[in-house]
């Protein structure tokens, strides 16, 4: 259990910001003596994951073998909502990611409000796509010939009086998304509510998902959302890819 110990803590050594060590500089950050240190990473070296150049150590991809045998078996829900949680914890509002199913959206994840009147959206709850941020992100990544003949027969009923009701407006509104890369929708689902989403990819790059930030219309200016929630939510929605990557793909 020791040495297990021991190998974990070099390999722990090494991160993003200190991806280059020299065998005094793993020893340092394990906790180990040069000897211990050395031992470890030749043998780690021998076994291909670490490389060693010019008397600096370095991880190699071969580590990745570990966390895609843990993500491989996850669904999209499972690997969502960590990162999730963290957004949550940082903007301290709900957040959700919710896949289109034809004309609705259905929520897959969400991580409350730690609020005590915050909003809260049970997993599983199905939308209207064009009265939500999430939905709207989802129709605009559809392919236009496709997401119009949809449109042609779809019921847009107004669940408040701010709600896009009409064909034409929605197809508008669905143009501007695809150039911006996320959407701020107002009063749309429920008065007072603001919702803020952006598109997640899948390993061949087509969206799969959205993922989305709820909070109090009134909570902060529309020019603040953009400035401080849209960043914070595209980087979730990018760290999600990035393990989405790791997922084999099917064939």
């Amino acid at each position: 259990m020791r040495s297990v110990e021991r190998t974990l803590a070099v390999l722990r050594a090494f991160s993003a910001e200190r991806a280059e060590l020299t065998l005094t500089e793993v020893a340092e950050a394990s906790g180990l003596d040069r000897a211990g240190a050395r031992r470890i990473l030749l043998a780690l070296v021998d076994l291909g994951y670490v490389r060693h150049e010019q008397r600096r150590f370095a991880l190699t991809p071969q580590v990745l073998e570990f966390g895609h045998a843990y993500l491989s078996g996850r669904s999209l829900p499972q690997i969502a909502e960590p990162h999730l949680r963290r957004l949550t914890a940082e903007v301290r509002e709900m957040t959700a990611l919710a896949v289109l199913e034809d004309t609705e959206i259905r929520y897959v994840a969400q991580v409350p409000s730690p609020k005590l009147l915050g909003v809260a959206i049970p997993v599983g709850t199905r939308l209207p796509a064009h009265a939500t941020s999430m939905g709207k992100v989802l129709l605009a990544a559809v392919a236009p010939e496709r997401l119009e003949a949809g449109l042609r027969s779809a019921d847009l009923p107004a669940l408040t009086r701010h709600t896009v009701t009409t064909r034409e407006e929605l197809l508008a509104e669905l143009a501007e998304i695809r150039k911006q890369g996320y959407v701020i929708a107002d009063d749309e689902l429920e008065e007072g509510l603001r919702g803020v989403a952006v598109p997640v990819h899948d390993a061949d790059g087509g969206v799969c998902a959205a993922a989305n930030v709820s909070l109090d219309v009134h909570s902060s200016t529309e020019e603040g959302v953009r400035r401080e929630i849209v960043p914070l939510l595209a980087r979730t929605a990018a760290r999600i890819e990035a393990d989405l990557q790791l997922k084999p793909r099917r064939r």
